[in-house]
C-alpha cells in the first residue's frame, strides 16, 4: 500500500502525464476537429450555385464556360493561401486535346448475308466511332462473335479460343464474364478490349447492345449524347491517347440491330443474351460480312486542369496526397423542354465544391498536416477521363511522391447520410482509412451495391490506378433508418431522369446541403494519418489494373 507521500507524487506525475497527453491529442485532433467543424453547407451551396449557373454554359471541355469555372477554382485556392502547382508557377496544367465528332452524312455501316446487303441507319441502328488520327477510314471483312472479347489467363478464360480473328471484324458485348468484381472491372474497359482485339489480329469492332446494357444506358441516350464532341488527349509527341490504329472501323449497334446481326447464325440473339446471363457465353462465326466507314471531323484544342498545393508542415516528407474532382460537364447540347444547358449541379459541381471546402478546412489547420496535399480539378472527365489521364501520365509533381488519390464525383446529396460507399477501397490499404474516418463520423461502410456496373473504372480515380497509384472514389451510401426515405430508389430515379440532363441544376428538388457538408467532413477525415506509411495497392490491383505498378512506402 502506498504512503501519503507516494500517493501525492503519483497523483502529481499522473496529472502531468494527463496534461501532456491532452496537449498531444489537441495537437493531433484539436486542429482537425476545429477545421472540420468549419465546413459549412452554405459554402457548398454557394460554390455549386456558381459552378452550375447558366452563365457557365454547362462547363463543356475546352469551352469558355469551363475556363470561367477553372478561373473560379484557381481564385478560390489562391484566396485560401494554397500554392500554385500547375505549369510555370500557375494554378493551371495545359492539357492538349483533339476534339472529334463523327460525320454521319459520310459514315456508313453495311452488312451482307447470303448475297443480300442491308444498309443500317445512323442514330437508329448504329453509331460510328471516331478516329482521332485519320479523317476517313474503312474496312470490309467477315464478322466473328467473340462473346465479351476477353482473354484472362489468370482466370483460365479466353473468348478467342478456337476463333481466328485475324483480318476479321469482331462483334462483342460490352461487359465482362462473371469474374470477381475487381477483375471484372478491368476486363470491362473498352481500352482493354480494343488492345486485346488488336493482339488477336482484328481489323474492326462491332460493339453490341444487350438487354442489360440497354437498361443501364439506353442506346437512345447514347445517340443523344453523341452530339457532344469527344476528345483524346495528346502525348508529348502529339499522338492521341488512347488510340489503336490497327482497328480500321468501329461501330456501336442498337438492340434491334444487334438482334438482326444474329439472324441466320447458329444462335439467335435471345439465346446469346440468355447465355450471357447464365455465364455460358461462347464465341462463334457469323454468316455476315460488314463494311464500316468512319469519317471523323477533328480539330486540335486545349483545356486546363487546376492544380493547387497545400504545403505540409514537414518539408522533409516528400509525399503528397491528392484530392480530386472533375470540373467539366456536357456543356450545351440537345434541348430538353426548351433547355439546352447541361448545368451538371450534382455531376460534378458537387464534387468540385466538396474539394474546395476540404481545401478550406485544411488551410485553417494550425499546424498543417505533415504530408502535402494536392487539390486537382480535372477537365474532360465526361469526354473519357481526358484531364486525369493526362495528369496521371504527366503529373506536375514527381509521380513517385503521389501516395494516393481520393476522388469525388457526383455527390448525391439527396438524403441524410448514414453510410459511405468507397468504390475501389477493397483494392488497396486505403480501406483502413475509409473505415476509420467512417467510425469517427458514426457512419457505416457499405460494399459496392452495383458491382455489375463497374463504377470503379468510370471516373478519374481509374487514371491514377492505371499508373499504379492507389485511388478510391467515396460517395454517400444507401442506408436509411427512415422507412419513408429509400436512398437507392431516389438515386436510381435521379440517374434515369436527371443525370446528364439539363435539369441537373440547382432547382432540382431534394438537395440536402447539410448532407453535402457531412460528406465533405468525411472526406476531410479520410486522409490516412501523417505518420502512416503511404497507401499500398493490393495484389489484384497490381495484377489487373496497373501495367507498371508502384507501391508507396
Amino acid at each position: 500500500m502506498m504512503s501519503n507521500l507516494q500517493t501525492r507524487r503519483w497523483l502529481y506525475v499522473s496529472a502531468v502525464v494527463l496534461l501532456l497527453w491532452v496537449d498531444f491529442l489537441w495537437a493531433q485532433e484539436g486542429p482537425s476537429d476545429a477545421a472540420m467543424a468549419s465546413i459549412r453547407p452554405e459554402a457548398i451551396r454557394a460554390d455549386m450555385r456558381f459552378l452550375s449557373d447558366d452563365l457557365l454554359e454547362g462547363r463543356g471541355t475546352a469551352t469558355r464556360g469551363f475556363d470561367i469555372a477553372a478561373k473560379f477554382m484557381a481564385t478560390q485556392f489562391e484566396g485560401m493561401g494554397l500554392q500554385p502547382a500547375g505549369d510555370n508557377g500557375t494554378y493551371f496544367q495545359y492539357v492538349p486535346l483533339r476534339r472529334v465528332k463523327p460525320d454521319p452524312a459520310n459514315s456508313s455501316l453495311v452488312w451482307s448475308r447470303g448475297g443480300k446487303e442491308e444498309t443500317l441507319a445512323f442514330g437508329k441502328d448504329y453509331l460510328p466511332a471516331v478516329d482521332p488520327a485519320r479523317a476517313d477510314r474503312s474496312v470490309e471483312a467477315p464478322v466473328v462473335f467473340v462473346s465479351y472479347g476477353v482473354t484472362a489467363p489468370e482466370q483460365n478464360y479466353d473468348d478467342y479460343k478456337g476463333i481466328d480473328a485475324r483480318g476479321k471484324i469482331i462483334a462483342l458485348i460490352l461487359a465482362a464474364p462473371n469474374f470477381p468484381s475487381s477483375i471484372k472491372a478491368y476486363y470491362t474497359s473498352t481500352e482493354v478490349k480494343a488492345k486485346n482485339a488488336v493482339a488477336h489480329g482484328a481489323v474492326g469492332v462491332l460493339v453490341l447492345d444487350d438487354p442489360a446494357s440497354e437498361e443501364m444506358f439506353p442506346f437512345s441516350r447514347f445517340v443523344k449524347e453523341s452530339v457532344v464532341p469527344q476528345f483524346r488527349w495528346l502525348d508529348k509527341q502529339g499522338f492521341p491517347k488512347p488510340y489503336f490504329p490497327e482497328l480500321k472501323g468501329v461501330a456501336f449497334l442498337s438492340l434491334d440491330a444487334t438482334r438482326r446481326l444474329f439472324e441466320g447464325s447458329s444462335h439467335t440473339a435471345d439465346e446469346v443474351f440468355a447465355a450471357a446471363k447464365a455465364g455460358k457465353l461462347s464465341p462463334f462465326t457469323l454468316p455476315v460480312t460488314a463494311k464500316i466507314r468512319n469519317v471523323t471531323r477533328s480539330e486540335d484544342a486545349h483545356s486546363s486542369n487546376v492544380v493547387a498545393r497545400l504545403e505540409g508542415s514537414d518539408r522533409a516528407l516528400k509525399e503528397a496526397l491528392v484530392y480530386s474532382a472533375h470540373l467539366d460537364h456536357l456543356g450545351i447540347g440537345e434541348p430538353v423542354d426548351g433547355d439546352n444547358i447541361y448545368n451538371g449541379a450534382l455531376d460534378n459541381a458537387s464534387g468540385s465544391a466538396t474539394i474546395l471546402e476540404v481545401a478550406r478546412a485544411f488551410s485553417r489547420m494550425d499546424p498543417k498536416p505533415r504530408r502535402s496535399i494536392l487539390f486537382v480539378a480535372f477537365t474532360g472527365e465526361e469526354a473519357g477521363l481526358m484531364g486525369s489521364g493526362y495528369f496521371a501520365h504527366y503529373p506536375t509533381v514527381d509521380r513517385g511522391t503521389i501516395v494516393a488519390d481520393l476522388n469525388v464525383d457526383q455527390v448525391p446529396m439527396l438524403w441524410p447520410i448514414q453510410d459511405i460507399i468507397a468504390f475501389g477501397s477493397e483494392h488497396s490499404s486505403l480501406d483502413v482509412a475509409v473505415r476509420r474516418a467512417a467510425e469517427r463520423m458514426h457512419l457505416a461502410v457499405t460494399p459496392d451495391p452495383v458491382p455489375e456496373e463497374v463504377v470503379f473504372i468510370r471516373s478519374d480515380q481509374y487514371s491514377f490506378v492505371q499508373q499504379g497509384i492507389p485511388a478510391i472514389m467515396p460517395e454517400p451510401g444507401i442506408r436509411s433508418s427512415d422507412p419513408e426515405i429509400k436512398p437507392m430508389d431516389i438515386f436510381m430515379n435521379w440517374l434515369t431522369t436527371r443525370q446528364h440532363q439539363p435539369n441537373d441544376d440547382m432547382q432540382q428538388p431534394g438537395l440536402n446541403f447539410e448532407a453535402g457538408a457531412m460528406f465533405a467532413r468525411y472526406m476531410f477525415l479520410l486522409r490516412f494519418h501523417d505518420r502512416e506509411r503511404p497507401a499500398k495497392t493490393k495484389l489484384e490491383q497490381k495484377r489487373f489494373f496497373c501495367p507498371t505498378f508502384r507501391t508507396g512506402g
